[in-house]
């Protein structure tokens, strides 16, 4: 998966660029974490992204614990139309995961 990764200071946007499933996790992971310690916001902008499977809530779901671990603020923005169905059913599903922080940036 091709992704663009900009930095201003203290704050970071990765872009995936394509459908997020399994095979894209890889890529995805190492952009994240080649970020800088000094990143204190991060957005994910998936304007690029058509379609995530159940591997891009595992995605959201691991960025959500890092960005708590490592003081960051965590973002998402661009959502498509079935990126943000799949995150409303998780959240309707699965309430204290917070998914609805995530539909809400």
């Amino acid at each position: 998966m091709k992704t663009s990764t900009v930095i201003l200071g203290d704050e970071a946007a990765i872009r995936p660029h394509g459908d997020i499933d399994h095979d894209a996790l890889p890529s995805l992971r190492a952009a994240s974490d080649a970020l800088p310690g000094d990143v204190a916001f991060l957005t994910w902008d998936f304007e690029d992204v058509p379609f995530i499977g159940v591997a891009g809530l595992h995605l959201l779901g691991e960025q959500q614990m890092l960005a708590g671990r490592q003081g960051r603020t965590l973002t998402v923005r661009g959502l498509r139309a079935q990126p943000q169905r799949l995150l409303r059913v998780a959240a309707e599903l699965y309430p204290t995961m917070g998914w609805n922080t995530l539909l809400a940036s």
